[in-house]
């Protein structure tokens, strides 16, 4: 189980280096992202394992990586999301995109009526799967940065228009 685990988040770290590169992010920051994305993919896995859905694995994986991705990138001397984007981009639901298009597809061509009620609510499940995903990823990553700036989120007023620029 502990092989398996892993063998998984060492590929995870190997998407991540594999998108940092892509994106052309500097040299000096590739082994921390290779890090953090082979730390998010234990979160991850290590989540599914337990038991969680995918959704609650996502947003485990990607506070991880909003935690992780601050301290790195003040001794980089670099944006956290230079560090953090790269390292959640491999999470991103395309299976469930992927479903949800081929359900529409498939009702576009269909000519049967009989099986579009299934076809229907696989494709809203597959839908709602992917729009939970997604916004789990985009929170753990961002809140870990909000909670943790210099001007933290408690110290903002909101009585003050340039407290929240």
């Amino acid at each position: 189980m502990y092989v398996d685990l892993i063998e998984k988040a060492f590929w995870a770290g190997v998407v991540g280096f594999g998108f940092a590169v892509l994106f052309n992010v500097p040299y000096r920051l590739l082994v921390a992202i290779f890090l953090t994305s082979f730390l998010a993919g234990i979160a991850k896995f290590g989540t599914l394992i337990l038991g969680y859905n995918m959704i609650f694995a996502a947003l485990a994986a990607a506070s991880v990586v909003g935690f992780i991705s601050i301290p790195i990138s003040r001794y980089k001397f670099t944006s956290p999301f230079v560090v953090s984007i790269p390292s959640v981009i491999g999470m991103i639901p395309g299976y469930f995109g992927y479903k949800t298009l081929l359900g529409i597809m498939q009702i576009a061509m269909s000519k049967d009526s009989t099986n579009e009620v299934n076809t229907i609510l696989s494709i809203t499940q597959n839908a709602v799967n992917m729009f939970f995903i997604l916004a789990s990823l985009a929170i753990g990553v961002s809140l870990p940065w909000l909670l943790l700036r210099k001007k933290g989120i408690e110290k903002i007023k909101f009585s003050q228009n340039d407290d929240l620029l």
